[in-house]
């Protein structure tokens, strides 16, 4: 049963309550805690409450609504799999590509990962346990109707999966188990067999493999935002660098596309630029060709398919929204595209059917799936979101504002504004992002429209430092200029304030981990700014944090924030850390951690609350027991959300303080 005890120290702290074992998730693994249907059904029953006439609905109804997740095409073309929540665990569903209905494929702790295999027999997936990214691996027959186990979790091992070999038999991917720290490149098989074929340092990931099946793609982590390129030979282990510039550069994060015959691969980077081009790598020439570019805007999302690797699609985003574009290689023409949702994509086209799966989030819909046929030029609507009841017509689509920081450094960010607000300015919550190399887009968010349909300006702001904007601005914010980004914040609320777009004196600041430093790190240094903030498992001290971070983030926290290891580092952060600088908050602060969190210790949540309840300053505290990272399952998300929403109307004035 789900237990919730409530303990007053100066504040309220509510704990949810570890499952009675850590077991291995898997396709016959524990769920998580044992719920009872008491414990969830005030939420269930909460969704009719606010339907009538013109009120909003309740919180819990946003975030029941559901779409697809990640979502993959099988190599014949004639299968969608996708990852969905709406079970309370994102699990892999598949669905005919004409459309129809979805059959849930797995059903246990909730998966990490999955890829089809390249013959479409069967799915490889990654679970783990209650949020510890310490991942084991499946595999489940396309029809569900068998399932084994490749890898066992190993205990403080992470693995990031690579790609399939062109065979179906093989695979590779990236993992810590030597050293625990450092990310080696393995050749595995189905069967659970593997052999370690690089040994790196720090991070190096193997991101696609030729078609041949001699080349991986490794990307070589430089900071959070770039990365080095290289080219490794399976067999013999060489590794040959492609690109590893001076001034650091992003050739990742756009995908990879390879040629059937493996004589190269299309890619996106922003290397020598600022921002991501199309580009092509020869292995013949060993020379990168520049094939596309956007003004001021970044290219991603790319891939290949189509008989004779005919079709090359790709998007463009810019103001945190996409386009879509492909390119006809026989024709040596842009091919028309249908019209398509407002929002972001994600593309996925593979084999030879010539068919475009498109993943569609936006502020009116959660994940809807598309399917372009084309050649013949036809769209099929084959997923479609489901909005638990709510009105899509009075959900708001965000603008994209522009204002100078003091500095003169231009800013932009994502406004909602609620309707009908008559003559006053509305509140507003500021929704930081984490990273902090992200940017705020224009997809779905239950919690915005929440409060956007309760009266409550939101806005997303993308500080220096956010990704979007070119190579020089994702640079403003590293190491000593970072609390530069925190003064944004400021100069963002102040430039809304006065343009009449919000009320700056009902301000309140969210964010999660990076997102969460910057809400302890804006209230200690400008406590005058905003009437009270909320830090989802966000860091506190950056000497701790640094120094226990999991190996994926030691590998790019080096070059954003600094070595560690290095006593001048050491001496900056144990002077600009929010909990060295905790006493000069004034303002009720909402924390929250997940116990298994591997990338930020609870310890220092508890300790900013500890310091504050010692100062008097409101500080109710949420610990999750059963969650890492953020929250997963859909019974923490309505514990925790409906509790969070409470929290910013009491402290807007919107509704009284019930305890």
């Amino acid at each position: 049963m789900l237990r919730l005890f409530i303990a007053v120290a100066a504040a309220t702290c509510i704990a949810l309550p570890a499952a009675a074992q850590d077991q291995e998730a898997s396709f016959g693994g524990t769920s998580g805690p044992d719920l009872s249907i008491d414990a969830i059904e005030p939420e269930i029953e909460a969704i009719s409450v606010g339907l009538a006439g013109d009120a909003p609905a309740d919180i819990s109804r946003f975030l029941l609504a559901n779409g697809a997740g990640d979502a993959q095409l099988s190599p014949d073309g004639e299968t969608i799999a996708f990852s969905s929540s709406i079970t309370g665990a994102s699990q892999i569903w598949t669905m005919p590509t004409a459309g129809g209905q979805p059959r849930q494929l797995t059903f246990g702790n909730g998966i990490g990962f999955f890829r089809w295999s390249p013959d479409g027999k069967g799915l490889l997936y990654g679970a783990d346990n209650d949020g510890n990214e310490q991942q084991a691996y499946f595999f489940i027959a396309s029809d569900g109707s068998s399932e084994r186990r490749v890898f066992p979790a190993k205990g403080g091992t992470f693995r990031v999966f690579g790609d399939f070999a062109a065979n179906g038999e093989s695979f590779v991917y990236a993992s810590t188990a030597r050293n625990g720290l450092d990310f080696d490149i393995y050749r595995a098989s189905l069967n659970g067999e593997d052999r370690l074929v690089y040994e790196g340092r720090y991070g190096n990931f193997a991101r696609s493999l030729s078609p041949d099946g001699r080349f991986a793609i490794i990307t070589e982590t430089v900071g959070e935002d770039g990365d080095n390129l290289h080219l490794l030979d399976i067999q013999s282990g060489e590794r040959k660098t492609i690109s590893a510039p001076k001034s650091r550069a992003n050739h990742g994060d756009g995908g990879f596309a390879w040629l059937a015959d493996s004589s190269g691969f299309y890619f996106a980077t922003d290397l020598n630029r600022e921002f991501k081009r199309l580009a092509f790598y020869a292995i013949s020439s060993d020379a990168i060709s520049d094939i596309e570019s956007a003004e001021h805007a970044d290219i991603g999302g790319v891939t290949l398919c189509g008989a004779n690797d005919r079709y090359l699609a790709w998007v463009t985003g810019q103001n945190g929204r996409d386009a879509l574009a492909i390119y006809d290689r026989e024709t040596d023409r842009k091919i028309a595209i249908p019209e398509m949702p407002d929002g972001v994509f994600n593309l996925d086209c593979t084999g030879n059917s010539g068919k475009l799966l498109v993943r569609v989030s936006g502020y009116n819909r959660p994940g809807d799936l598309y399917v372009l046929d084309i050649a013949k030029g036809a769209l099929t609507h084959s997923y479609r979101s489901n909005l638990a009841g709510l009105n899509a017509d009075s959900l708001v689509a965000p603008q994209s504002v522009r204002m100078a920081a003091r500095d003169g450094v231009m800013l932009q960010g994502l406004l909602y504004l609620p309707e009908n607000t008559g003559t006053e300015p509305p509140p507003v919550l500021f929704l930081v992002h984490g990273g902090p190399t992200a940017e705020s887009r224009a997809s779905w968010d239950p919690i915005v429209q929440y409060h956007v349909g309760r009266g409550v300006a939101v806005f997303e702001p993308n500080v220096r430092g956010s990704t979007g904007f070119g190579r020089t601005y994702v640079k403003l914010d590293d190491r000593e200029k970072r609390l530069d980004s925190v003064r944004d914040l400021v100069d963002m609320l102040d430039a809304l304030g006065s343009k009449g777009l919000v009320d700056p004196k009902r301000a309140i600041v969210a964010g999660g981990s990076y997102g969460g430093y910057m809400v302890n790190a804006v209230l200690a240094a400008y406590p005058e700014s905003f009437a009270a903030g909320i830090s989802l498992f966000g860091v506190a001290d950056w000497i701790t944090a640094l120094e226990v971070a999991s190996p994926a983030l030691k590998a790019a926290d080096r070059i954003e924030y600094g070595d560690i290891g290095e006593q001048k580092w050491r001496d900056f952060y144990a002077v600009n850390s929010p909990i060295r600088q905790a006493d000069q908050i004034r303002v009720p602060v909402l924390y929250s951690h997940g116990v298994k969190d591997p990338r930020i210790d609870i310890a220092e949540t508890e300790t900013m609350v500890k310091i504050l309840r010692a100062n008097g300053i409101d500080a109710p505290f949420i610990r999750i027991p059963d969650e890492g990272h953020g929250w997963r399952k859909i019974a923490n998300r309505l514990f925790y959300y409906r509790r969070q929403a409470e929290f910013i109307e009491t402290q807007l004035g919107l509704v009284e303080d019930s305890r």
